[in-house]
């Protein structure tokens, strides 16, 4: 049976936190400007104590925020073009409980492996076995389904193949799929495979590349506008297959965040980056689970936007994991490299990871 980690509570009756004074919170002055000396969140559970003894948690949190008193009982976590005059911001910069603010880093009972003091492959790598890591993503799958919200970051090399296109529109439909966050790219070539079989021209199956093929993408989105949103166009019959479609059918919330650089974009896509903000991080802050493949700018966004723990709706705190899919190092490690105890890497094909996945969920292979 799958088990999450336990999560340790400070010990808040014993030093340095018994003796430590009250957090300091200071007005803001100006919209958007935080005062001198603010206190920056972090991907850890942080308290701060409001009263005495009156350690309060910060539920609902995010990196390189700030943190407001509301009402002198509740902590809230929030960016800094949305502080408004007036607003109570905790302030100091020490994270040990010198200051009333307590930055809890090992909330959790996580098992460290031991090793000498020279060792090989202390890196992820391609070198790198990942046996261990499908394991837990397939039975963290399991439990999250039922118990957790899973949230999916995807690029657009996920629509290029026809086998990972059909196994994730799949893993869809079995319910692994709680919330999409996503660029133009991804959504435009799954839908252009639906109308044409191509992505950016090219067969998915065979890799032939079609006539007239750099059309292909131009017109699915301009056929998705005429119909006027990607809902209405898999309603209308129009978009009958794949990811999107599969997302639609069920229900599945997504959020498109557009670039300087797409094509059209999509009617759906949110071209207003800090709407496209705002949206995404109304998926990310239900995640309990983050799968990002094939997407650098996507994963680091949304790794930017997530903690390491979630407060449930029965006050339970459980940690947040996050699964990095790539073939690129560099891509993968960045966000291993977040702090993140939970954050895990897997450096592979994302059509080979994808159809994997598939056989181990769907097909029990």
């Amino acid at each position: 049976m799958f088990r999450l980690p336990e999560f340790t509570p400070p010990d808040f009756t014993a030093p340095p936190l018994r003796d430590a004074p009250l957090a300091q919170f200071k007005e803001v002055k100006k919209e958007g400007t935080a005062p001198e000396g603010y206190h920056a969140t972090s991907i850890y559970p942080e308290y701060f104590q409001v009263r005495k003894g009156e350690w309060v948690l910060a539920r609902d949190s995010r990196m390189d925020c700030v943190a407001l008193l509301q009402a002198g009982r509740t902590i809230e976590v929030r960016e800094f073009r949305r502080l408004r005059p007036g607003d109570l911001v905790a302030c100091g910069r020490g994270e040990n409980g010198e200051e009333g603010i307590f930055v809890h880093a090992r909330a959790f009972e996580w098992q460290h492996p031991e090793s000498e003091k020279f060792a090989f492959r202390t890196r992820i790598s391609r070198e790198t076995s990942f046996s261990y890591d499908y394991d837990e993503l397939y039975n963290l799958l399991e439990h999250d389904r039922e118990k957790g919200f899973l949230l999916w970051v995807l690029g657009p090399a996920v629509a290029f193949d026809k086998d990972s296109r059909d196994c994730l529109a799949a893993i869809i439909e079995a319910g692994f799929v709680h919330g999409v966050l996503a660029g133009n790219a991804l959504a435009t070539h799954d839908i252009e495979a639906s109308l044409f079989g191509t992505a950016l021209g090219q067969d998915i199956y065979t890799k032939k590349h079609a006539r007239l093929g750099h059309y292909k993408h131009l017109d699915a989105i301009n056929r998705t506008r005429q119909i006027g949103s990607i809902k209405a166009a898999v309603e209308s019959g129009a978009i009958k297959d794949g990811i999107m479609a599969s997302l639609v059918k069920r229900g599945v919330p997504f959020v498109l965040a557009g670039s300087i650089r797409d094509d059209g974009p999509l009617p759906d896509v949110f071209t207003n980056t800090c709407e496209a903000q705002e949206q995404m991080r109304a998926l990310a802050r239900k995640a309990t689970t983050v799968i990002a493949m094939a997407t650098q700018l996507h994963s680091i966004a949304t790794g930017n936007m997530t903690p390491s723990y979630r407060v449930m709706e029965d006050g339970t705190i459980r940690p947040v994991y996050f699964f990095v899919i790539d073939m690129s190092e560099f891509a993968a490690n960045k966000l291993a490299d977040r702090g993140s105890l939970t954050a895990r890497s897997i450096l592979t094909n994302t059509q080979d990871f994808v159809v994997n996945l598939h056989r181990k969920l769907i097909r029990k292979g």
